[in-house]
């Protein structure tokens, strides 16, 4: 029986695309480039913000990186200013979560977001201290799909890897399920395509929040 579940952010809690794509579209276009689409930033982001820089200023043209440092910086402040833009919880995600609270089950956060803009976020859309544990990038822990932020929450919630549902969109969070010991749960309706989750051979795909709840009855 699992005690705890982990969640990704972007992709699988919440829809954050539109601020994403409004924040790095501000971004090139700054460095003289041009605005980009949301297509375009689905497929850049999962791997953290300067991940995310990095593929935009590629696609752009500057091949060389040339501005990656200032556009780190401008993103960083832009982002802060637009995390919350049109972002919103995906269908029938405020009810699994109530579901496994109500389940007993321990709910955290573990995302490559950076931690003061995921606590933002996190708190903006379900509330303050209705999630147990949120764990973004910063201060020591690793991006996914590194499993040190995985194996934190294990222990914040005195669980086995092997007791904790992993919930992801992308490659990324698959491989941090994986690297983890943990059994992983992808979902598509987020950032990905069902046949890159299916590569990775989760326990669990849901195409709806509502179809993991027959695992806790």
């Amino acid at each position: 029986m699992y005690k705890c579940c982990l969640f990704d952010l972007d992709g699988t809690l919440i829809n954050t695309i539109h601020s994403l794509a409004y924040s790095i579209s501000l971004t090139m276009e700054h460095f003289g480039y041009g605005p980009i689409d949301v297509a375009h930033t689905k497929k850049f982001v999962g791997d953290g913000f300067k991940k995310l820089v990095e593929r935009a200023l590629i696609y752009s043209g500057d091949d060389e990186l040339t501005h990656f440092r200032e556009a780190l910086a401008f993103y960083e402040k832009t982002f802060e200013k637009n995390c919350l833009y049109m972002v919103e919880p995906y269908e029938g995600m405020p009810e699994l979560l109530q579901f496994l609270k109500d389940k007993g089950i321990k709910i955290g956060v573990l995302t490559n977001k950076g931690h003061e803009r995921a606590v933002e976020c996190v708190e903006a859309v379900f509330g303050r201290g209705f999630f147990d544990l949120i764990i973004g990038e910063g201060n020591g822990v690793k991006c996914k799909p590194d499993p040190s932020g995985a194996f934190m929450a294990a222990d914040h919630f005195h669980a086995n890897p092997s007791q904790c549902l992993y919930f992801g969109d992308t490659n990324t969070d698959m491989k941090t399920g994986i690297n983890a010991g943990m059994d992983t749960v992808a979902v598509t309706w987020g950032f990905r395509d069902r046949a890159e989750l299916e590569a990775f051979q989760p326990k669990y795909i849901i195409s709806n929040p509502s179809e993991i709840q027959h695992v806790f009855v």
